[in-house]
């Protein structure tokens, strides 16, 4: 009749002690020595930060830099261009610090209804608000303003499809995989439907390679996944062939160019490559661009990284890439070492998303890949990439403040 009470003292006081050990494990960085101080996630919480902070700031720069003579020319003021910059940096700053306030559990819940108000945006594309640019139509207007919401798609995949395959799983052995997973492919084939339909072969390739990275790492049938991979190769197949401009751009890139091409299909590469090699070790000095002058289209959007070469050098050139490797490896880490699934999986479709997409622009401004058409995250001119790059930014502290040694750092500043 007695011994209640002493068990209740014990197992409290055993709570406490497991309490107390855990704390000390959150608050333990002994092992993070040496090299191994590049796995402590209070370095890549803060690194992540300071690194998109840099990013952005330097794009402002940049934009400046690259688009002022455009911007004279078209009888504009040299800060135009900046300016707008600048408000969409303001703009994105915002989203980004509501993203970051909002808890992971919450996004994880209204994951879908973004994921809705995302294709609804892309579809607007097909109505009389599609604006057509270069041949790709995956642009809305009004009032004045331009938005591109692909970029709004990436982002809805990025915190949704992790959701829905873990959901999945958990369905499979009762209803079956086809059941299981129909809602996920009919969905995610039709975000894919609606932006290849705009026929931007670059945003397909990166929403390909969020989901392939999401279904990957998120367990999908093996055989399934073979046969997703072979119909998204058939359709960004089909959409090169359909346009020969997007066929005369692939085969430039992997052969040699006549004199004619040099006027040509291979204009802007050959240009982006004469930027790129005129900036040598130190590069020219920020502003002294000369391919800027009226040689390299698009110099402050998709081939800003061009004018980067050109200007900072080897030097300016390769920090930028560093930045992105710091990027994609503090993401990597913090994910790996995340005790939520659904925590690792969108973390990885961001670092897939933001990291490939900058070695992809830098790719094709080198001269590994064909033009496409893909801006560099936080730095290319363009509110619609950089206010959803600060957002997939605030999404991701928000997902890192759940790992438990950051939250301590968090709770004790």
């Amino acid at each position: 009749m007695s011994m209640e009470k002493p068990k209740t003292k014990q197992s409290d006081g055993t709570r406490q002690k497991r309490q107390a050990a855990a704390e000390e494990r959150v608050d333990d960085f002994r092992g993070y020595v040496g090299l191994r101080s590049m796995l402590n996630p209070i370095w890549c919480f803060h690194g992540f930060r300071v690194s998109v902070v840099i990013l952005t700031i330097f794009g402002v720069i940049m934009v400046f830099s690259s688009s002022s003579v455009y911007m004279i020319a078209n009888d504009q003021s040299p800060w135009s261009q900046a300016i707008k910059q600048g408000a969409f940096c303001v703009l994105g700053l915002i989203v980004g610090v509501a993203c970051v306030m909002v808890p992971a559990e919450l996004i994880r819940r209204a994951s879908f209804a973004f994921l809705l108000v995302a294709l609804f945006l892309q579809s607007l594309t097909f109505t009389p608000l599609g604006i057509d640019a270069q041949g790709n139509k995956g642009w809305i207007g009004l009032f004045g303003f331009t938005f591109q919401p692909a970029e709004v798609v990436k982002l809805a995949l990025c915190v949704w499809l992790p959701r829905e395959l873990i959901s999945a799983q958990k369905r499979v052995n009762k209803v079956g995989p086809v059941n299981a997973y129909r809602r996920l492919i009919t969905w995610l084939g039709l975000a894919l439907l609606l932006v290849m339909g705009g026929k931007d072969l670059g945003t397909a390739m990166i929403l390909f390679a969020i989901a392939g990275t999401a279904l990957l790492l998120g367990n999908f049938p093996g055989k399934w996944l073979a046969i997703v991979a072979c119909g998204g190769l058939a359709l960004v197949g089909g959409l090169v062939i359909s346009s020969p401009n997007r066929l005369n751009r692939v085969m430039a890139t992997y052969q040699t160019c006549s004199a004619a091409d040099m006027e040509g299909v291979c204009y802007q590469v050959v240009h982006g490559k004469y930027a790129m090699a005129s900036g040598g070790l130190l590069g020219v000095g920020i502003g002294n661009s000369g391919e800027k002058w009226g040689y390299l289209p698009e110099a402050h959007n998709d081939f800003i990284f061009a004018i980067i070469g050109e200007e900072t050098g080897f030097v300016g050139a390769s920090l930028v890439i560093l930045l992105f490797l710091v990027l994609g490896w503090c993401m990597l880490v913090v994910a790996i070492q995340a005790h939520d699934r659904y925590i690792t999986l969108v973390l990885a479709n961001i670092t897939v998303w933001i990291v490939g997409q900058a070695f992809v622009n830098i790719g094709v401004v080198v001269g590994l890949f064909p033009v496409m058409g893909v801006p560099l995250p936080f730095v290319s001119a363009g509110g619609s990439s950089l206010i959803l790059c600060l957002g997939a930014a605030g999404v991701t502290i928000s997902m890192m403040k759940q790992q438990p040694q950051i939250q301590a750092e968090i709770q004790r500043v």
